[in-house]
């Protein structure tokens, strides 16, 4: 029995030691855009569309745990594997969407902390901005990723169980929530946030993070018996991770919906007035604290977006992500630059935020799609490469998310 305990200690404390870059990836979609596009599916469809939250998760564990194998199997990002074993035209397509998808991701966050300075200190969106740029910009151009990495997850810690305690005290309707979770349904005019929602789970742009992040555990991998324990270990890193993102993800919807939600499938369109989900929880200190957390969301996601930029920018000149490399800092500036630059454009924040979702869903078909060819491949995998049932597994979501594409634009947005 003591030697029992003793290898489960130790099983738990190696877990334990790993567990980071699952979570640093989770932060990646609990960020100002998935609020803005969890808020819209609850306060306009109710608990109708948490079955998109389930899907995406489940989509997203299988395709996460997919990216990091190739990160750990070849030391290469998917980013680098897409530079190295694909033909130079189609990969700088691929790569330009990526980064497309990146800008489009640090335009969300920068735009939901800037929003979140409004709310606090009632300084100007675009003045914000540039306050959240320069901020995000120290703490990726300065900080060591170990520090950044605990700082994030911190930032998890905070916003996540802000919510999950929230809902342990609201008013929710578990019945229609429980069948909103499993039961597929489009409502009339959903189509945008459902892709919004998928859009903002999963991220495209995060499944080239963790394939980069994945290896800031170092290993040996000439060692195969190494390699075997880094493959378990990032397995439970990522579900455990995801399951956070899930549940923190499906609280948001039931806030909304339980708070917000009319029965006229008409969204809230003001960010401002989701800080009433957490009233049951907080009195009057609740938009202050929600308006924190979105501050704080804003600018942690700023930076894993910036971090993904840099590592696909650098990927396209075969380089591994490294903040002192030019390549690296030139493609950290290529993502948070034109972000900032669009915020200026945009007119109605809140709708920049869930269109802005919506388009990492569209590029998302051919992340999946070269992700699946790369982790298929031999000649990249080795022995590695994806098995029969898992290459089926991966084709069926590259095709229900193509399904959904071509869905929303058949039915022009």
């Amino acid at each position: 029995m003591m030697q029992l305990f003793k290898s489960s200690t130790k099983e738990t404390m190696n877990f334990l030691r790993y567990v980071g870059p699952g979570l640093l990836v989770t932060v990646g979609f609990i960020d100002p855009g998935n609020w803005a596009s969890n808020i819209a599916a609850g306060s306009g469809y109710g608990y109708t569309l948490l079955w998109m939250v389930t899907l995406s998760t489940i989509m997203l564990i299988i395709l996460q745990h997919n990216a990091a194998h190739l990160g750990i199997v070849t030391g290469k990002c998917l980013s680098e594997a897409t530079s190295l074993y694909i033909n130079k035209g189609l990969k700088n397509i691929i790569l330009l969407t990526a980064v497309a998808a990146s800008i489009a991701t640090a335009m969300a966050e920068l735009l939901g902390g800037a929003m979140a300075l409004e709310m606090l200190f009632h300084i100007p969106v675009k003045i914000g901005t540039f306050i959240i740029l320069g901020i995000v910009l120290i703490c990726q151009f300065t900080n060591a990723y170990s520090r950044i990495e605990k700082l994030i997850i911190l930032f998890v810690s905070l916003i996540g169980f802000s919510f999950l305690f929230e809902i342990c005290i609201a008013d929710i309707e578990w019945k229609q929530a429980l069948i909103g979770w499993v039961k597929p349904e489009v409502p009339k005019g959903s189509l945008p946030v459902v892709m919004s929602v998928l859009g903002a789970v999963v991220m495209p742009h995060n499944l080239f993070l963790h394939s980069e992040v994945i290896q800031s555990r170092e290993w040996n991998l000439k060692d195969e018996n190494v390699i075997e324990q880094q493959l378990k270990y990032e397995f439970k890193d990522t579900l455990f991770s995801m399951i956070i993102g899930w549940a923190i993800n499906s609280a948001m919807i039931l806030m909304a919906a339980a708070t917000l939600y009319h029965g006229n499938g008409h969204s809230i369109d003001d960010i401002h007035l989701a800080g009433s989900m957490l009233t049951p929880l907080l009195g009057n200190a609740a938009s202050i604290i929600f308006a924190l957390a979105l501050l704080l969301a804003g600018i942690s996601s700023s930076i894993t977006a910036g971090m993904a930029g840099g590592t696909i920018f650098s990927g396209i000149y075969d380089h591994p992500y490294d903040i002192h490399h030019k390549d690296t800092k030139l493609g950290v500036l290529i993502t948070m630059i034109p972000a900032t630059l669009i915020i200026l454009l945009i007119k109605a924040p809140f709708d920049g935020l869930i269109y802005s979702q919506m388009f990492l869903a569209v590029q998302l078909p051919i992340t999946i799609f070269t992700q699946i060819y790369l982790t298929s491949s031999k000649k990249v995998m080795g022995k590695y490469a994806n098995s029969k049932r898992l290459k089926i597994i991966l084709f069926m979501i590259a095709l229900i998310v193509t399904f959904l594409n071509i869905c929303l634009f058949v039915t022009g947005f």
